[in-house]
């Protein structure tokens, strides 16, 4: 068994290293950067907190439980990049992630994308639904291309997205009756 893990390992390690961009080729690095930011914690939280500022009804429901999602989907990353330590590849871009999260498995930019995309699909128009189905890939894609993630961390982390997601839309009407002190 070792000897597999060993060998997929070693696999991962190389077609991560495929797919990494030379950083020379600065409007495709400062792109991915874009889509690798765009899904940090702190940036799809403070939209999603503004937007339930302003909102009101139906859609304060709605944004208050996406949020609520996101949190219990953060809470399962942390638990699997804890309980599985894999270290980040090495580089030189992402220093913020390698300090604040030494982690790599699974990518939580990963699974925040696809939970937001499960969830857009359940709750939102679906126009918006096709964008962040559109969207979400890129983010898993340029944490690989920049070096702050093997290839493996991300699908993990697509695959958390979505079993997160529907997780949380089948708890739907229980988290907004937790949470209609918000409301």
């Amino acid at each position: 068994m070792k000897y597999w893990k060993s060998q997929l390992l070693k696999l991962d390690a190389k077609l991560s290293k495929a797919l990494r961009i030379n950083p020379q080729r600065k409007v495709l690095t400062l792109l991915l950067k874009i889509f690798a930011h765009s899904a940090d914690s702190w940036f799809c939280l403070a939209g999603l907190l503004i937007a339930w500022l302003l909102s009101k009804g139906e859609w304060r429901q709605r944004l208050l439980f996406v949020s609520v999602g996101l949190v219990i989907m953060a809470a399962a990353v942390i638990l699997l990049k804890f309980s599985i330590r894999r270290p980040r590849p090495e580089g030189e871009w992402g220093q913020i992630y390698r300090i604040t999260d030494p982690h790599s498995f699974p990518s939580g930019h990963a699974a925040r994308s696809t939970t937001l995309v499960v969830l857009a699909f359940a709750f939102a128009p679906p126009w918006f639904a096709i964008a962040v189905l559109i969207w979400a890939p890129w983010v898993g894609i340029s944490r690989v291309a920049l070096g702050v993630h093997y290839f493996s961390d991300v699908v993990a982390g697509w695959l958390t997205g979505v079993v997160m997601g529907i997780i949380a839309v089948a708890l739907h009407p229980y988290i907004l009756q937790v949470f209609q002190f918000m409301l």
